[in-house]
């Protein structure tokens, strides 16, 4: 034991960090073949590495599936329950955004297929927005954005001293802080303190969702000021026709030359991505894909199951947060998924073993500063 623990804080001073993976498994929730009703194209037959050779421009889908139509429909009703006139167009591009001054919402590409959503999760580990709820919690959150865009909601001087000035500049990266009462909670990693106009648009999002309770779940936090300034500020745009009512659409898909290729490995770049790869080698010095222990229980399953409790005591250990030894967590347990690692000693040694493990892996994410999120 005394020289596996020499060996990772030996191997803590080499490795070098990767950002964070997370794996989304594509569900029969999500994007399916049954959204399609015209001809398939060429390329769903295709092999990942004939389909990366691709131009984004020419892979030739639309808006129409079942699945993107239905959670756009949805966002339009959510909307006029509130009385509120604004209706964001919407189009596909390269990801989720919404430009500056333009009221509308680009959506990713690969919502509109199922063999794209594969694509996507195959190359970044998740669909983001890929099931229907988180599809229209993203939604919500962008047509926060359109609707400031539609109003001209950020040159309001109270908007201002709520969440801040829009002119701040975005950061490349921001540390998030879990605890803070100040921020609601929407979406993943904290999204809303990363920048005054993510602010809004998650306070925005809370407050647009259908039967949301959140004057009770926020009862006490700093942030419902907030929430009750947005619907102050909503209900004074109830049937007021929107400011803004350009439908121009920024980098649209037919627009993109790029190979699907070059997308990827500068969306990976951007988010530190190629692959949670190096934690194989302590991954498979503790576990093993050996036919010999085909029939044991599988580390992915193992690791599971005691999850909450080896995350407390690595959180005791290293006095940090426990969302941020969960990051490390979830990369381990999907690599031991992905490489079919299976348990080849008794439990409770496992568990000491990795126990030790995702301790120096967490002290090796704090070191490398990769607990800062990209934006």
């Amino acid at each position: 034991m005394l020289r596996d623990v020499l060996y990772f804080l030996q191997h803590l001073l080499q490795v070098d960090c990767v950002e964070q993976g997370v794996n989304a498994t594509i569900t029969e929730h999500e994007v399916t073949a049954s959204d399609h009703q015209a001809p398939e194209p060429d390329w769903v037959s295709w092999s990942n590495e004939q389909l990366l050779t691709l131009p984004m421009s020419q892979l030739g889908v639309t808006l129409e599936g079942a699945f993107l139509s239905a959670q756009i429909q949805q966002l339009y009703a959510e909307l006029a329950a509130r009385q509120l006139l604004f209706r964001p167009h919407v189009w596909l591009s390269n990801e989720w955004f919404t430009p500056d001054g333009v009221p509308g919402i680009a959506v990713p590409f690969y919502l509109a297929h199922p063999r794209l959503a594969k694509l996507e999760l195959d190359q970044m580990l998740e669909v983001e927005g890929g099931t229907p709820d988180w599809c229209m919690r993203i939604l919500r959150h962008e047509a926060g954005h359109a609707l400031e865009n539609a109003y001209r909601l950020r040159r309001l001087r109270r908007r201002q001293q709520v969440f801040g000035r829009s002119s701040e500049p975005y950061p490349k990266y921001y540390r998030p802080r879990p605890y803070s009462r100040s921020f609601v909670r929407h979406l993943d990693v904290w999204y809303a303190q990363s920048h005054p106009d993510e602010d809004f648009a998650e306070t925005f999002a809370v407050w647009l969702t259908p039967d949301s309770t959140w004057a009770d779940r926020y009862k006490g936090w700093p942030v419902l000021k907030k929430l009750q300034y947005v619907e102050g500020l909503m209900q004074g745009l109830a049937a007021v026709p929107p400011k803004v009512v350009t439908r121009e659409e920024i980098d649209p898909l037919p627009d993109l030359q790029k190979t699907l290729r070059e997308h990827y490995a500068r969306k990976r770049a951007h988010y530190g991505i190629e692959r949670p790869s190096f934690y194989d080698p302590d991954l498979k010095r503790l576990f093993s894909d050996a036919p010999a222990h085909a029939a044991h229980l599988s580390a992915a399953t193992f690791l599971n199951r005691f999850r909450k409790e080896v995350r407390r005591k690595v959180a005791a250990w290293t006095g940090e947060y426990q969302y941020t030894i969960d990051q490390v967590l979830e990369d381990m347990i999907q690599r031991c998924r992905q490489l079919h690692l299976r348990l080849p000693l008794a439990e409770e040694q496992a568990k000491l073993d990795f126990t030790i493990l995702l301790t120096v892996h967490t002290m090796t994410y704090l070191r490398s500063g990769r607990h800062q999120v990209a934006l």
